[in-house]
């Protein structure tokens, strides 16, 4: 690869990464109103974006993610910003650079790319080409801001990774790319997780890790997290998954899961594979300092099985999801070796 990789470096030094927790659900918690663009905080208020940033690499993150995820003009456009693409993102990685630069250690400034919230020809009006466009103009800024990496998440279509990952290959940055597994163990477009690693075959540049994202909690991202790195062992598996279930209590959405839950998620990723952790929605800076504590005490031990998972985490909620696929798949090999 022609650009540098931050992600191997650090690797080679720690073992194991950790990724920073939620943007939105602490911004709301900080202030941030429904209906706002987190992004526009970024010029608005950024010495809030710098707390959540500041409070995260407290917490122990090697990765932070800037606050960048509806980036796109597609998404902006519903804030009347679509033409502030460019400034947005550079301000965003420009604030997490400023954090990272202080921390006394090396943490990653990886710039948040989220869907465009638009569907791809055939199913909808937005050309690949087009998508493309969209995601370069996006990483430019998060470029210029000073990201290292562009982080490709929550992503449901394989042409919009891919997409997105042809954008940061000519704009000249490193990128890594997750699924969001919601719908019966697969992405709303049909993605298995055992595929993931595939979406990019044949693009000029390989990602620094590919993985999960989000989904419906954390024995679910676990379940998939096996089959991703069944699949290819040796790839960088990145997996972010939410802070146990999401519950609505009223009008406003709580989730389960407490520090001790997300340390053992944890230690169940690092045994299952995973080279990069950290959370999602949900995931709050006493969390993720409690995740920290975890992963710097645990030595990798015997990879889990579903039922494993769900015995230590809880029941999964996609309830045809990776354990009917995982079952299937001992099934074969079984027939295999037969």
């Amino acid at each position: 690869m022609t650009a540098t990789n931050p992600i191997d470096a650090l690797l080679a030094e720690k073992g194991v990464l950790l990724a920073d927790g939620a943007t939105g659900t602490n911004l709301f918690a900080m202030g941030l109103e429904a209906g706002e663009a987190p992004e526009l905080l970024n010029e608005i208020s950024p010495e809030t974006i710098a707390n959540l940033h500041q409070n995260f690499v407290d917490a122990g993150a090697d990765i932070i993610l800037t606050n960048s995820f509806g980036g796109t003009r597609h998404r902006l456009k519903l804030h009347h910003a679509q033409d502030r693409v460019h400034e947005l993102n550079k301000r965003a990685a420009e604030i997490a650079r400023s954090v990272a630069d202080k921390a006394g250690r090396k943490v990653i400034v990886a710039g948040s790319v989220g869907p465009t919230g638009e569907l791809l020809v055939p199913l909808g009006a937005l050309t690949y080409d087009d998508a493309v466009n969209a995601f370069v103009e996006q990483i430019e800024g998060l470029k210029a801001g000073g990201a290292e990496v562009a982080w490709i998440e929550t992503m449901s279509a394989p042409d919009e990774i891919r997409a997105a990952a042809e954008a940061a290959i000519r704009v000249g940055l490193p990128y890594t790319y997750t699924g969001s597994f919601d719908t019966a163990g697969r992405t709303m477009m049909g993605l298995l997780p055992k595929d993931i690693h595939a979406v990019a075959d044949g693009l000029s540049q390989a990602p620094l890790g590919v993985g999960a994202n989000c989904g419906v909690g954390a024995s679910d991202i676990l379940a998939s997290l096996l089959d991703m790195t069944e699949a290819k062992p040796e790839a960088t598996v990145i997996v972010k998954g939410n802070c146990g279930i999401p519950e609505f209590r009223g009008a406003e959405i709580h989730y389960s899961g407490t520090p001790e839950l997300m340390s053992d998620y944890v230690r169940l990723a690092v045994d299952a594979g995973a080279k990069i952790v950290g959370g999602c929605c949900g995931t709050s800076f006493v969390h993720l300092a409690a995740m920290r504590k975890a992963l710097d005490a645990h030595t990798k031990s015997t990879r889990p099985t579903v039922e494993t998972i769900v015995e230590r985490i809880g029941p999964m909620r996609n309830k045809t999801a990776s354990a009917g696929d995982a079952g299937e798949g001992r099934r074969e090999r079984r027939r295999s070796r037969a």
